[in-house]
């Protein structure tokens, strides 16, 4: 039998020995905490689907990396080859999905999903040579539309639209580094394929960065919130909020630190205050047994003046 359990800062793949019960052998295969959060978990959850190359470019690492973490996956029992020697293929296996299960409490608080992303790339100069896409009715006006080193490009009268994958990460300014990297690859395979001129690339609207959030998936059920910043759906099939700039969606990765803080600060004046009520407290006493003295010796004063007269 064969089982798998998450341990403080380690995952170790346990397999049990069936001619001597009671007695495991530990598999000789370790993964770290944090790698299980940012790199194993998500190639185990898109390598079914995907080619190793795919999951690189949707998570934002290296062809080599993706292939590294898959050949120890193969030799903990997570992952097996399928198909045929090449493309590479894989996919999970039993053993894959109960540490999944035992493992979901490692995953990140907080991924971003990079979607709506388009560059445009003025055309400075008509290709040398003719563009084999199909052409496409808009409204009022017609595009060509192909696809280019997988991704879907289109040719206005003026620029040449690039549009990204969606990639998932847990830096905004990361991922939008990632896909103008992309989307430059496919600018420059124009160049050397068509031979157009392309000028520099810019957003062509604005990008998406959506992100799960619990309050957005209660009110995603009844109402479609959205203003300049970023916009409320369940467009994904789950509660998101989609934020519309790099700048917003940090300010969201940082609200619960602000919001400690905001506690911390809170907490602080509190304190100050109950300090200042206190001094004042004692100056109020002050002032009693002073009114006190006072009067005692206005008193005794009084009755001085009696005796006298």
């Amino acid at each position: 039998m064969d089982t798998v359990h998450c341990e403080g800062q380690k995952i170790l793949v346990v397999s049990y020995r069936n001619n001597v019960s009671g007695v495991k052998r530990l598999s000789k295969v370790k993964f770290y905490n944090w790698s299980a959060r940012d790199r194993l978990i998500p190639i185990l959850k898109l390598i079914d689907e995907n080619y190793p190359t795919k999951v690189a470019k949707l998570l934002g690492m290296s062809r080599q990396h993706v292939h590294y973490y898959l050949k120890k996956l193969e030799k903990a029992g997570l992952v097996k080859r399928a198909g045929p020697r090449w493309p590479a293929l894989y996919e999970t296996t039993e053993k894959c999905k109960k540490f999944l299960t035992g493992c979901e409490g490692l995953t990140p608080s907080f991924v971003f999903r990079l979607h709506n992303c388009v560059f445009k790339y003025p055309i400075l100069g008509e290709p040398v040579q003719p563009v084999d896409w199909r052409r496409v009715e808009k409204m009022n006006w017609s595009a060509l539309v192909g696809s280019e080193l997988g991704l879907t490009v289109e040719q206005t009268t003026r620029h040449v639209l690039v549009y990204c994958d969606v990639v998932e990460g847990k830096d905004p300014s990361e991922l939008l580094l990632l896909a103008k990297d992309a989307a430059d690859r496919v600018a420059a395979h124009l160049r050397l394929k068509y031979g157009v001129r392309l000028g520099d690339g810019r957003l062509a609207r604005k990008i998406h960065l959506g992100v799960y959030d619990p309050v957005a998936a209660l009110v995603s059920r009844y109402w479609q919130v959205s203003d300049d910043v970023a916009k409320v759906d369940e467009s994904e099939g789950f509660g998101e909020v989609d934020w519309l700039s790099v700048e917003a969606a940090k300010d969201y990765l940082l609200m619960p630190q602000n919001i400690k803080r905001l506690i911390q600060i809170q907490e602080k004046f509190a304190n100050a205050m109950n300090e200042h009520l206190r001094l004042i407290e004692a100056l109020q006493a002050l002032t009693q047994k002073m009114d006190k003295v006072v009067e005692k010796l206005s008193l005794s004063v009084t009755n001085s003046e009696k005796v006298h007269t």
